[in-house]
């Protein structure tokens, strides 16, 4: 059998990872900006910096 032709498949192979692993990369940072007010605002309680009280009043504002 001829090498070259397996060396050739060896490549391509190769390129399709590198390809798919880039692609992963800038996929996740886009998944990041695509965050709703509400998920935001979810965050900002789990962090602590707002109260119960003022995430229900901005939940019912963002709701309205």
């Amino acid at each position: 059998m001829n090498m070259t032709m397996f060396h050739g498949i060896g490549m391509l192979i190769f390129w399709i990872i590198v390809f798919f692993l880039i692609f992963s990369i800038f996929s996740k940072d886009k998944e990041n900006s695509r965050e709703t007010p509400l998920d935001i605002l979810k965050k900002r309680l789990a962090k602590g910096e707002i109260s119960r009280e003022e995430y229900s009043k901005l939940k019912d504002s963002l709701l309205n």
